[in-house]
């Protein structure tokens, strides 16, 4: 199993299949029992929206530009060969590294480009000490050093989280009377 199949497998929602790879397991996921795994990966990335592993929410919120990368990434997707699930959505940091798994070159570049959402997670991680944060060092200790102005967006983004979409929401403005 390539690495980055293998860190794609290990950042999914824990179930028996992902405790079946035994040795290929971090310590911490073979010696915790699955129930408290599962309930650990609910909280880290389900309850804390800075730790989402969809990586376009972090840098478009929930606005029409995300809509735009999603289609992006489902047509590189398909171009490769690789199927998404219909109900997952293309920006799952699991479904970008095994897109990596098929098209390394490709796939790379992707995470390179989300690299900003990378650190934000990364750091997020650090912070709340969860024992994910190991598997976001060894994504990107995989990839070329940040630039100064992605570490400088992911700390901004850090501090202002995404951005929220204003087109289209003039009606429901403060202080308009209905």
């Amino acid at each position: 199993m390539t690495r980055w199949k293998l860190l794609s497998v290990l950042l999914q929602y824990p179930d028996e299949e992902l405790l079946g790879l035994g040795d290929d397991l971090p310590s911490w996921l073979r010696e915790t029992p699955l129930p408290e795994l599962q309930a650990l990966y609910v909280r880290t990335f389900d309850f804390d929206r800075r730790a989402s592993l969809h990586l376009t929410y972090h840098t478009h919120g929930d606005r029409r530009q995300r809509g735009l990368e999603l289609v992006r990434l489902k047509r590189r997707y398909a171009e490769a060969g690789l199927p998404i699930a219909p109900m997952e959505l293309p920006d799952y940091l699991p479904a970008m590294l095994e897109f990596a798994s098929i098209a390394p070159a490709a796939g790379e570049a992707l995470l390179v480009e989300h690299r900003v959402s990378l650190e934000l997670i990364r750091s997020r991680l650090h912070d709340t000490e969860s024992p994910y944060a190991e598997l976001l060092d060894e994504i990107v200790r995989a990839l070329p050093r940040p630039t100064r102005a992605q570490v400088e967006a992911a700390r901004k983004l850090a501090q202002e989280g995404p951005p929220a979409e204003l087109v289209g929401l003039e009606p429901f403005a403060a202080g308009v009377a209905s």
